[in-house]
């Protein structure tokens, strides 16, 4: 069982298949994402990406990091990528796009376990600013992707 769950969800004016080029890219988000430092290919998948693995490596609002290995599970462009995650954090992702009122709505789909040992014994009482740090991570993510859209 997870030991987070979260749903975030975001809107853009801007057509599906701009905002699917932008998060399909995942190895261009630190260059508008600032919570990702880095973006690492470590195995290439198929055609579609299916098997594709990546580590990334993140720093939010808290004094740590986390790096976390994402293998691509299942692709259906535009509209749908999910992976499962493993390293510091393990589970899965889904990203789901969708044409809506002349814009584009995103919904990514969270749930992982945290596999670092002070994460776990600090969660009891932690767990709260954990989640607060995961929604400032989202929130500089919904705003860098944005801006990027914006330039275009």
């Amino acid at each position: 069982m997870p030991d987070y769950a979260f749903i975030t969800q975001w809107w853009f004016d801007a057509p599906v298949e701009r905002v699917w080029e932008a998060i399909r890219d995942s190895e261009r988000w630190p260059e508008w994402w600032r919570s990702v430092r880095s973006v690492k290919r470590i195995r290439e998948g198929d055609a579609d990406g299916i098997g594709d693995v990546r580590r990334y490596k993140w720093r939010g609002r808290l004094p740590y990091s986390l790096t976390f290995d994402m293998t691509t599970t299942r692709v259906e462009a535009p509209s749908r990528i999910e992976a499962t995650a493993s390293g510091e954090l393990a589970g899965n992702g889904v990203w789901r796009l969708a044409a809506d009122n002349d814009g584009t709505s995103v919904r990514y789909d969270w749930t992982v376990r945290a596999n670092k040992r002070w994460m776990r014994l600090l969660a009891p009482v932690a767990r709260p600013l954990f989640a607060w740090n995961h929604d400032a991570v989202m929130e500089d993510g919904e705003r860098g992707l944005r801006r990027l859209l914006e330039k275009r």
